[in-house]
C-alpha cells in the first residue's frame, strides 16, 4: 500500500503548510504541466515536493524522476532539499543541469556516435584558443573577423541545431557568413579529433544520440517517467528538443518558469518556449504562482507596474503578506562618482546600524559601472567581491594543472596539449608544435599520436628527442592513473612533482607565492571531491565538474562582504537590501534596445528581475551626468523609473538638477551628448575637511576606536592606515572614510 498503509488524504495532510496553488502544482501528476512561478513564489518548494508526492504516492521509483536545472548551485540546493523530505533513494533522481544530464549520458553512448567515454569538455578559453589556430590556418585577419564574433555565431548556430552547411550561403555580398561556416566546419573536425565537445555539443550530441540511435532513445524514455525542468523560459530551441523527445512516450513533463524573467535571449534563449508550452503540449494544464515570500508590498507594487508595460506575456500579479516596508528610494547624484559614493555611504550607515555587509547587494546592467563603484568601496573600507571577476579556475596556473589532468584524462585533446608541452619550458618551440599539428592535420591524427611517433618524422628528428622525454612523462601519469594506486590528490601531486612546476613558478613568475598557494587550493578541492563523490570520485567526473562550474555556482553567501554584479548575473538570488544604479536611459534600457521593441521588452524584464531582487529596501540610483568609455552624457531618467509610481518613491538627491539637466540637453542636444571635451560645471567637493596624523585617536562608525599608524598624501586625498581595537590594521582613504578624532 501507499507509504505504509496512508491514504491520498492522509499523504496530502503532509503539504498543509503550503498555500493552496502550491499544493495545485504538487498534486497535478499526470499529463504536461506549466507552472508559472513569479519571482519569490517557492519555485523551488514545489518542485522539492511535488518529487516527494511522486514517490510517497509510488507512482515510481526514484531514478525514474529527472529534475533539470540551469546552474549547479541550483541543482545542489535542488538535491539537498530532496534529501530532507524523501525517505529513501534521494541520491537515485537525475536532479543536474542540462550539461551534466548530457554529459552523463554521452559518457554511456557517445561512442555510438563517434567519441570515448572520456571525450574533453572544451570552456571558452580553450574554444579561443583553438578558434584563432583556425582563423590562422585559414588566412582569416582577426581585424576582419575576430575569433570571438565567429564563436559566438557557431554558438548561435548550435543553439538552432545548425550545421556549417546550413551557414553556406549563395550571397556574394555575404562572404562574412560562408568564412564563419568555413571556420565552423574545421572547428568541429578539430574537436573530433581530440575527442572533445564543447558545451553547445553537449546538448546537440545527445539530440544527434537520441535521433541517430532511437533504442537509446527509447531506453530514456522508458525510464524517465516523470520529467521536470525549471527556469523553462531561459531554454533555447535545442534544449526543448532535448526534453520533448524524452517526454514522448509518458508525456508527464512539467516545466516552472516565469515569462516575466526571460533575460536570456543573447544566449539563444527563447521566450517562445514557455509562451507556447500549451500549443506544444496538448492538454497541458497552467498553473499560476502568485503569492511572493520574499519581497515587501512596496517592492512588488513596483515590480508589477512596470512589467505590466510589456505585451508578449502571460500576465500574473505578484502579492504578498510580509506587508508594506520601507518606500523605494530614489536617489539622484550628480556624477558616476557622486553615485558610488552615496552607494558606499548608505552601506556604511546601514552595517552601523546592524546589518552586514552582505546584505548588500550591487546590480548593474554593464560591467564598466563598477569602476566608479568599486573605488568607492574600496576607499571607504567597504569589503566587496566582483561577481563575474576573474574566477579561480580561468587563472593561468590553475588552468596549466588541469590541462595536464585533462591530458592524461584524454591524450588526443590537442586544445590542451599545446598548453603544456613547453610549459615548464622544455625547449620544445611553437614552430616544432606547428610542424606537428600539420602533420596530425594531414593524417587526421592527434597531436599526441604524432608526438609520440616524432623520430618516424623527418620534420620533427630535431625535436624527437625532446618531444619523446615530454611522451614519457605523460603515459607515466597515465599509468600511475590507471593503474589504481593513485588517490586523484596523490596524482595531482605527482603531477606536481615530475613537472617541477612549483620551481618554474618560483623562477618565472613574480607573484609566485600567491600562484603557489592557488595550486595548493586546487589540491584542497581535489580533496573536497575524493570525499564528496567517494566511489565515483573518478579524474573524468572531477574535470567535467569543473568544466561546467559557473562564477555563480562559489557564490557564497555567508562570506561577509558586500557584493557586485550584473542583472543578469543575478537571477535566482536574493539580498535585504539592493541598489540598482545608472536608471538612466541609454543605460538602463541599453542604448541599443530602445528602438527595438522586442529588445526593450526584455530590458523591461531585466528591470523586473532586479526590482524583485530586494527582500526589506531598494535603492534606484541615478546620475545628472556620466562618464562613461571616456564620454560625458547627460541622459534623462530611465523609462522604467517612471513607471513606477510616485507613491511608492522617497526622492532624495539632485532631483530638481536632474530636471533642470534634461531641460538644457533638449535645448542643445548634440553638444550635451556627444562632445567629450566640453568643460564641466564647478560641482561641490564631497571630500573630507577633516586633517589625520599619525598618533590620531579616531573612531569609525563602523570599525570602532583605532590609531592612525601612517598617513600618506595620494593627490588630493591621504591614505591612511588605521589599527583599530576590534578588527585589526584597515587601510582608508581620508575623504572617504567618515570618521571623527577623539
Amino acid at each position: 500500500m501507499i507509504d505504509n498503509m496512508l491514504s491520498v488524504e492522509e499523504i496530502r495532510s503532509q503539504f498543509s503548510r503550503m498555500n493552496s496553488m502550491q499544493q495545485q502544482a504538487v498534486f497535478h501528476t499526470e499529463g504536461p504541466l506549466l507552472i508559472l512561478a513569479g519571482a519569490g513564489s517557492g519555485k523551488t518548494t514545489v518542485l522539492v515536493n511535488r518529487i516527494a508526492y511522486i514517490l510517497k504516492m509510488e507512482l515510481c521509483q526514484p531514478w525514474q524522476i529527472l529534475a533539470i536545472t540551469f546552474t549547479n548551485k541550483a541543482a545542489g540546493e535542488l538535491k539537498e532539499r530532496i534529501a530532507n523530505v524523501v525517505e529513501y533513494g534521494a541520491q537515485d533522481i537525475w536532479a543536474s543541469t542540462f550539461h551534466s544530464t548530457c554529459a552523463r549520458i554521452l559518457r554511456r553512448y557517445g561512442d555510438r556516435i563517434g567519441y570515448t567515454s572520456h571525450f574533453t569538455v572544451y570552456d571558452t578559453d580553450d574554444q579561443r584558443r583553438l578558434m584563432k589556430d583556425i582563423l590562422k590556418k585559414l588566412q582569416i585577419d582577426e581585424k576582419i573577423l575576430p575569433h570571438r564574433t565567429v564563436l559566438a555565431e557557431i554558438s548561435k548556430a548550435k543553439d538552432k541545431m545548425q550545421g556549417p552547411k546550413d551557414l553556406k550561403t549563395t550571397d556574394t555580398y555575404n562572404s562574412r557568413l560562408n568564412m564563419v561556416a568555413d571556420a565552423y566546419e574545421m572547428y568541429q573536425e578539430r574537436l573530433k579529433t581530440s575527442d572533445a565537445m564543447d558545451f553547445d555539443d553537449l546538448l546537440c550530441n545527445t539530440v544527434k544520440l537520441f535521433r541517430e540511435c532511437p533504442d537509446v532513445l527509447e531506453m530514456y524514455q522508458r525510464q524517465f517517467k516523470y520529467i521536470m525542468v525549471d527556469e523553462y523560459q531561459d531554454t533555447n530551441k535545442v534544449q526543448y528538443e532535448f526534453v520533448s523527445l524524452l517526454a514522448k512516450k509518458h508525456n508527464n513533463i512539467c516545466v516552472v518558469g516565469d515569462d516575466d524573467q526571460s533575460i536570456y535571449k543573447f544566449r539563444g534563449a527563447t521566450i517562445e518556449n514557455i509562451l507556447s508550452f500549451e500549443n506544444e503540449f496538448t492538454g497541458a494544464t497552467v498553473i499560476r504562482l502568485e503569492q511572493n515570500y520574499r519581497s515587501t508590498s512596496t517592492i512588488l507594487d513596483a515590480a508589477n507596474e512596470v512589467i505590466k508595460n510589456n505585451t508578449e506575456r502571460k500576465g500574473k500579479t505578484l502579492w504578498t503578506e510580509n506587508g508594506q516596508g520601507d518606500k523605494i528610494t530614489m536617489h539622484t547624484a550628480t556624477t558616476e562618482r557622486e553615485e558610488a559614493l552615496y552607494i558606499a555611504n548608505q552601506i556604511m550607515d546601514g552595517v552601523s546600524s546592524g546589518r552586514k555587509y552582505s546584505d548588500f547587494a550591487i546590480l548593474y546592467r554593464m560591467n564598466a559601472q563598477s569602476n566608479a563603484i568599486e573605488h568607492a568601496l574600496a576607499r571607504a573600507g567597504v569589503p566587496h567581491r566582483i561577481i563575474g571577476g576573474h574566477r579561480f579556475y580561468d587563472r593561468e596556473e590553475i588552468k596549466d594543472m588541469t590541462a595536464y589532468l585533462q591530458v592524461i584524462n584524454n591524450p588526443n585533446d590537442d586544445v590542451r596539449l599545446r598548453r603544456i608541452i613547453n610549459k615548464p619550458k622544455r625547449s620544445i618551440g611553437e614552430t616544432t608544435v606547428s610542424k606537428a599539428m600539420d602533420i596530425a592535420s594531414a593524417l587526421g591524427e592527434s597531436l599526441y599520436s604524432v608526438v609520440k611517433h616524432a623520430s618516424d618524422y623527418p620534420d620533427l628528428s630535431r625535436a624527437a628527442t625532446k618531444l619523446t622525454s615530454f611522451v614519457a612523462l605523460i603515459d607515466g601519469l597515465i599509468e600511475a592513473y590507471n593503474s589504481g594506486d593513485y588517490s586523484l590528490a596523490e596524482l595531482y601531486e605527482l603531477v606536481l612533482e615530475h613537472t617541477n612546476y612549483r620551481d618554474y613558478l618560483k623562477v618565472e613568475k613574480e607573484d609566485h607565492e600567491s600562484r603557489i598557494e592557488n595550486i595548493e587550493e586546487l589540491k584542497s578541492n581535489i580533496v573536497n571531491f575524493e570525499e564528496d563523490y567517494a566511489e565515483e570520485a573518478t579524474l573524468s567526473n572531477f574535470l567535467e565538474e569543473i568544466s561546467l562550474q559557473t562564477d555563480i555556482d562559489n557564490y557564497d553567501p555567508d562570506a561577509d562582504c558586500c557584493v557586485m554584479m550584473t542583472l543578469h548575473s543575478a537571477k535566482g538570488l536574493e539580498f535585504p537590501v539592493v541598489f540598482i544604479p545608472g536608471m538612466e536611459e541609454g543605460m538602463f534600457p541599453s542604448m541599443a534596445t530602445i528602438m527595438n521593441p522586442a529588445e526593450l521588452d526584455e530590458e523591461r524584464r531585466l528591470a523586473y528581475v532586479g526590482i524583485t531582487r530586494a527582500k526589506e529596501k531598494l535603492y534606484i540610483v541615478k546620475t545628472r551626468e556620466r562618464m562613461l568609455f571616456g564620454h560625458t552624457s547627460h541622459n534623462r531618467e530611465s523609462r522604467f523609473a517612471t513607471e513606477i509610481p510616485s507613491k511608492l518613491l522617497e526622492k532624495t538627491g539632485n532631483e530638481r538638477a536632474f530636471a533642470s539637466a534634461y531641460a538644457q540637453q533638449q535645448q542643445t542636444p548634440t553638444k550635451m551628448n556627444f562632445d567629450p571635451f566640453a568643460k564641466k560645471p564647478a560641482q561641490k567637493s564631497t571630500a573630507s575637511s577633516t586633517k589625520y596624523s599619525v598618533g590620531d585617536m579616531v573612531l569609525h562608525k563602523v570599525f570602532g576606536k583605532g590609531m592612525i599608524t601612517s598617513a600618506e598624501p595620494m593627490g588630493n586625498d591621504t591614505m591612511l592606515e588605521v589599527a583599530f581595537d576590534k578588527v585589526g590594521t584597515k587601510t582608508l582613504m581620508a575623504n572617504f572614510c567618515k570618521m571623527e578624532k577623539i
